[in-house]
């Protein structure tokens, strides 16, 4: 019997790349720390992403729509 693939390495994308569709980690549980606190989260979270990104795994959420997002969670 063969196993059945994992569906986020299914998904791939130029020269073999991983497309992580998620399940995303979510910020809005920080939103009543201090603002410059959330900030830090917020630079956290990007440079998290940039190192995946570096790794060579493609985002199926846009970064425009992360940023959105991350704000928006974190109330920035």
């Amino acid at each position: 019997m063969t196993p059945t693939p994992n569906p986020v390495q299914a998904l791939q994308q130029r020269a073999g790349a991983s497309i992580i569709s998620g399940p995303w980690p979510t910020y809005s549980q920080f939103k009543g720390f201090p603002e410059r606190e959330r900030w830090t989260i917020y630079e956290l979270a990007k440079a998290g992403r940039r190192a995946m990104e570096e790794k060579g795994f493609e985002m199926s959420e846009p970064y425009d729509a992360f940023v959105r997002r991350i704000t928006q969670e974190l109330q920035l």
